[in-house]
């Protein structure tokens, strides 16, 4: 199965319905990365399927969560993932893409320019620096996709929340687990508002994805 079918079918099956013109942004997007990989080490990933199940998928299997014209915010999203393939899907967000590397930053920007997306932009910087230029308080949705420990991610997280925004961990098949001992911790300040368990399609890697908002 050519990429583009493995993406379009794969994302049918997580209940997203991709166009033409969309597909034709990711696999943009899938050649950027790997003339990129060749210079910087953006991904382990190198393999056109692999790209597509591991990263542009998966990033995808969250898109649920994001509400339309929402503000996103994206910590540690590295090559873009998953904060890129979730604003192709749903045009109509407000992206702010976080990193702290330089290099992974001007290839994000890169995309952006190739892609030739609007309404999205990417920041580098340190979560935990106040001086990031990252609005706070400005964003309905803050996302990580398996970066650090939900206790980190979440402190880290809950001051760029606007009232009523949610944090939305991508994790794991351990991301269950994860929690129950996260939760022990942040009772009482956070609240699990919403799980998804399920399947890579084709690649058959278990995931959890957990929305949790401030109590």
């Amino acid at each position: 199965m050519k990429p583009e079918e493995l993406l379009c079918e794969g994302a049918l099956r997580l209940g997203v319905e991709i166009t033409p013109p969309m597909a034709g942004l990711f696999m943009r997007y899938l050649s950027e990365l790997k003339v990129w990989n060749r210079k910087i080490n953006l991904t382990s990933l190198r393999d056109d399927r692999d790209i597509v199940i591991g990263h542009f998928l998966d990033s995808i299997s969250a898109a649920r969560f994001v509400p339309a014209g929402s503000r996103l915010l994206d910590i540690g999203s590295g090559a873009g993932l998953p904060g890129i393939p979730i604003k192709i899907v749903s045009p109509v967000l407000d992206v702010t893409l976080l990193d702290s590397a330089h290099k992974k930053v001007t290839f994000m920007r890169e995309v952006i320019r190739a892609l030739g997306l609007g309404g999205i932009a990417a920041v580098w910087g340190r979560a935990e620096d106040e001086g990031n230029g990252i609005e706070r308080r400005g964003f309905d949705r803050v996302i990580t996709r398996a970066v650090g420990p939900i206790p980190d991610i979440l402190r880290l997280s809950e001051p760029y929340l606007a009232a009523g925004g949610r944090i939305i961990l991508m994790r794991g098949q351990s991301g269950g687990d994860e929690w129950e001992l996260a939760d022990k911790g942040v009772k009482g300040t956070f609240r699990l508002a919403e799980r998804s368990d399920f399947t890579l399609p084709f690649g058959g890697q278990s995931r959890v994805i957990l929305a949790v908002e401030p109590v």
